[in-house]
């Protein structure tokens, strides 16, 4: 189930993700693994106890062959000398302004050594491209508007760092869609019964549940287990859809506890579970290519939609024992059709079967990841996008 929130401090939750994430830790608030999830919360509220976190001892399963790249770093035409950061910037739009392909900002990222948490970036800050021995890289300097508190120590807002993907765009998405193990489904607190004698239920009723249920003005998605989500390749099941209902506020603690619903999608039945809202998810990692050659397919998309298009969120049926992890980018493709070719020259075989090369449709960056499957966020989408169209390493 979804782990209890550590604190509600923006500052320490950015502070602590971003720590996690630069050590490799992955990010995954219903699987078994052994590091500390890190809550992010919005401006606002308050802590509650400080946030723990440590690495995680698994290492991914290393199927595909490690990529070396030693090929120039593509800067964009038209990129900038200096660049202002700006309120409202995330890391894929600063990368795509400076490099023709965003994943590449590792290999140019430097910064002044003298900056304590490199992997901050903030509004005011100044970035720079220079070349070094032929070699582009971006250095950073501190913007002049943070506030001096002595000599050589300045106090930085950590919320107000720049996230790599716009947080909106997943928001909603956080507190509405997932994709759970069945051991997971299974631990999730659960609607016993609506208040009076409905069948079904909707806004403005108050239900009862059980399980370990948050106190008194927590909120949880109610959602509804769907059917199994397979990998098409081993047909192999690697979760259960939870399709988003409704939501509610925990009004009386207890067993069971009292849950007001809020607002309803469709009509909540007995036995649909409950998901916390207090989410974790990392906002700052730098985009980047997969370490490993990297091929799989888009098995779901948040919503059920048919189309998908830019700032969409996808499942894909590859996870960490593919080598994958936050941050990584991936060019999505789709398969070519199947034609027949009637003017060929071998007369003697009639029309002769022809396979169409895949062609690029979009990109995709994931932010969470699990041991089999991925999410993704569309970041860029030259067509239509489907479930079932491949993902692989981008080019």
């Amino acid at each position: 189930m979804l782990p209890r929130a550590h604190t509600r401090t923006a500052k320490l939750a950015l502070a602590g993700a971003l720590a996690a994430l630069t050590a490799g830790c992955s990010l995954n608030p219903f699987g078994g693994s052994d590091e500390e999830p890190v809550p992010v919360t919005r401006a606002g509220q308050e802590a509650t106890q400080p946030v723990s976190i440590a690495r995680s001892s698994r290492q991914p399963v290393q199927s595909g062959p490690i990529i070396t790249t030693t090929e120039e770093v593509p800067i964009a035409d038209n990129a900038p000398d200096t660049y202002i950061v700006k309120r409202g910037d995330t890391l894929w739009d600063i990368s795509a302004m400076f490099l023709r392909d965003p994943w590449f900002w590792p290999e140019i990222w430097q910064v002044n050594p003298q900056v304590e948490n490199p992997h901050l970036i903030f509004p005011g800050d100044r970035l720079s491209l220079i070349y070094v021995d032929g070699r582009p890289q971006l250095i950073l300097e501190r913007g002049s508007s943070m506030a001096r508190m002595s000599p050589g120590v300045r106090v930085i807002p950590l919320e107000d760092a720049i996230t790599t993907i716009p947080y909106e765009q997943i928001a909603a998405f956080l507190t509405r869609a997932a994709v759970l193990e069945r051991e997971q489904v299974d631990g999730l607190p659960y609607v016993l019964k609506s208040r009076g004698d409905h069948l079904i239920s909707s806004a403005g009723v108050s239900l009862y549940a059980r399980g370990d249920i948050d106190g008194i003005g927590a909120r949880y998605s109610v959602v509804h287990i769907g059917g199994p989500l397979r990998d098409p390749d081993d047909n192999k099941v690697v979760g259960y859809e939870a399709l988003y209902v409704g939501d509610g506020t925990v009004r009386r603690e207890g067993d069971p506890s009292t849950l007001f619903i809020n607002q309803s999608s469709r009509e909540i039945l007995n036995g649909d579970r409950l998901l916390s809202q207090d989410v974790v998810i990392p906002l700052n990692f730098f985009p980047k290519a997969p370490a490993r050659q990297v091929d799989g397919r888009i098995i779901s998309v948040v919503d059920g939609v048919s189309r998908i298009g830019q700032f969409q969120v996808v499942v894909i049926n590859r996870g960490e024992r593919d080598g994958l992890a936050t941050g990584d980018v991936l060019d999505v493709e789709r398969a070519g059709d199947v034609v027949l070719d009637y003017f060929s020259d071998n007369k003697l075989i009639g029309a002769e079967s022809v396979q169409l090369p895949s062609e690029k449709s979009g990109n995709l960056m994931l932010f969470k990841t699990y041991d089999r499957i991925a999410y993704g966020l569309i970041m860029t989408a030259q067509s239509d996008i489907r479930v079932g169209d491949l993902v692989t390493n981008p080019e």
